[in-house]
């Protein structure tokens, strides 16, 4: 017998799909479609396999799982409505043969369970017929079904068949009657998993909801969504590597986008005072629990807005969000502490904090200076970092090594060192320390939200622009080339803007308790298999 790997493999024959079928799937194929290898004609002339959907006025009415269960009140135990006839399908997960003239389905429908009652005192057929119709139908199995609405002597609402149940799709391949444990094979049998495993479904059902809501969030307050470039000659607007590719219409070297901040800020200097973007971005690093290559954000900017301004933006975005989602403020999922979301949230000031466990101040050190001091703390303290050392990457590990994990409940860190952000206006505080006009949140260790009050002046953008190139001559990949045509469009002047960045994904995780940021994905990107090679000579001899 074939193994796994060499049964799975794409061999172009006439044989294929029965080669990288179980036994046992083919001979469920033949029994419902009564096709041959060679004809493709249906052995049961009464029978077509694979109809199309269409019903016919002896069918009633077109029905779904919820709008059956508005009948639920209208019924008391054991009632049927005989004067009202309806037509449900859906997918077979359960058959229960009571007796050979009373069997049970229970069918799904878009994530809603309902139960099938057929009856032969019912069936509008021949009793041959009723046990034929039973006979085809097994689990897994995508049918439609007319009948009458009602309810069993114990209350339970269902469909009692009258008129007939008829195989729109066959499942050839047997459904895991348990969840898949294998998280392999989860991910790359998605389709699978979603059908085992309930969880899955309502994770990206949830997903869905966090996003509708703050699209009615931004559009309520009179932004405007739109969209920018996916693939483009420039990136910017992050510190990440990004994804290089090549259009040969133009004949030029193109990237997938890291961040859409440059294109909305020129919307901003356009005339277009509120503008959001719910989009992907691409970012050629590592894979683990909170980051993939590819990924979901929102991204708003709105002129005439501050600091304080996108702090209370953002406190009341999260926390009507989580409102609306779990109906209270506190997301408990027994996993860990339970996360408040009740304004206001936690704030931290970050230099305050680093000088603490530093032991000096990073008032008024250079350049070079920073970087000698820096290394030999992280040093001091065991902190590995990896070349190449620049004052940005040095205080990025510092943070995310005494800082972000502190962050359990929602946590704004504020008045970053200016290195980390070359992209937001920066004021000196009370100490005399320069800093950015900035926060991140933070929730259970994980970055969700990043904002600051937009850099609008074309000199000192050149300026840290500068900086940047410098810091990618030292070999910082992810320190990105600077956009000159952004500085021009500076120069055209962006009013006073406050930006703001929030990682979807991880929100879908904190919201659902999902440990991992490919749980949150419909189709997550995984490693490729071994590939195998076989000739269609192996093929056919294995199939005979």
């Amino acid at each position: 017998m074939l193994s796994f790997a060499a049964r799975h493999v794409p061999v172009y024959s006439k044989y294929s799909f029965f080669l990288s079928r179980p036994p046992r799937a083919v001979a469920r194929y033949f029994s419902v479609t009564g096709r041959l290898f060679q004809d493709t004609v249906p052995l049961d002339s009464e029978r077509h396999s694979y109809p199309r959907f269409s019903l016919t006025p002896e069918q009633g009415r077109w029905i779904t799982v919820k709008e059956l269960s508005l009948l639920d009140s209208q019924l008391v135990k054991g009632q049927k409505d005989e004067t009202t006839t309806i037509t449900l399908a859906g997918r077979v997960q359960s058959k229960r043969d009571s007796s050979a003239k009373l069997v049970f389905y229970d069918i799904v429908q878009n994530g809603e369970t309902v139960q099938i009652v057929a009856s032969r005192s019912r069936y509008e057929g021949t009793p041959d017929a009723f046990a034929l119709a039973n006979q085809r139908i097994g689990r897994g199995d995508i049918v439609l079904f007319t009948g009458i609405p009602g309810k069993t002597n114990h209350g339970q609402l269902g469909i009692f068949i009258t008129k007939g149940m008829t195989v729109l799709s066959p499942c050839l391949n047997s459904i895991p009657k348990s969840e898949l444990k294998d998280p392999e094979r989860r991910f790359r049998e998605r389709h699978l998993d979603m059908l085992v495993n309930p969880r899955a479904s309502y994770i990206l059902r949830t997903r869905s909801k966090i996003i509708q809501f703050m699209r009615r969030f931004f559009d309520e307050r009179d932004f405007i969504e739109v969209e920018t470039p996916v693939l483009s000659g420039k990136v910017g607007g992050a510190s990440a590597r990004p994804f290089a590719t090549h259009a040969h219409a133009l004949s030029m070297d193109m990237q997938l986008r890291i961040a859409p901040e440059l294109y909305l800020k020129q919307l901003v200097i356009g005339g277009m005072d509120r503008v959001y973007e719910i989009g992907k971005q691409f970012r050629n690093e590592g894979i683990d629990a909170d980051h993939n290559p590819e990924f979901t954000t929102c991204e708003f900017y709105q002129a005439y807005g501050n600091l304080e301004s996108l702090i209370k933006d953002t406190e009341t975005l999260l926390s009507e969000m989580v409102e609306s989602i779990h109906h209270k403020r506190i997301v408990d999922l027994h996993e860990g502490e339970p996360i408040s979301f009740n304004t206001p949230f936690k704030r931290i000031d970050v230099m305050d904090c680093l000088e603490e466990k530093l032991g000096f101040s990073l008032a008024h050190l250079n350049e070079e200076e920073e970087v000698d001091k820096l290394l030999a703390a992280c040093q001091q303290h065991s902190i590995k970092i990896t070349q190449p050392y620049t004052t940005a990457r040095i205080l990025d590990k510092l943070i995310s090594h005494w800082v972000e994990p502190t962050c359990i409940q929602p946590t704004f860190l504020c008045n970053h060192p200016i290195a980390l952000s070359p992209l937001a206006k920066s004021d000196v505080d009370e100490k005399g320390r320069r800093i950015a006009v900035r926060f991140e949140l933070f929730i259970k260790g994980k970055e969700i939200v990043n904002a600051y009050e937009e850099l609008n002046d074309p000199v000192e953008q050149r300026v840290r622009f500068e900086q940047q190139v410098r810091d990618r001559h030292q070999g910082d990949l992810e320190a990105p080339p600077p956009d000159l045509d952004f500085c021009d469009a500076l120069e055209y002047g962006l009013p006073p803007t406050a930006g703001w960045g929030m990682g979807i994904d991880r929100v879908v995780q904190i919201l659902t308790g999902a440990t991992h940021i490919r749980e949150v994905l419909a189709f997550p990107v995984m490693r490729p298999l071994p590939s195998v090679s076989l000739d269609a000579h192996v093929v056919e001899t294995n199939i005979k």
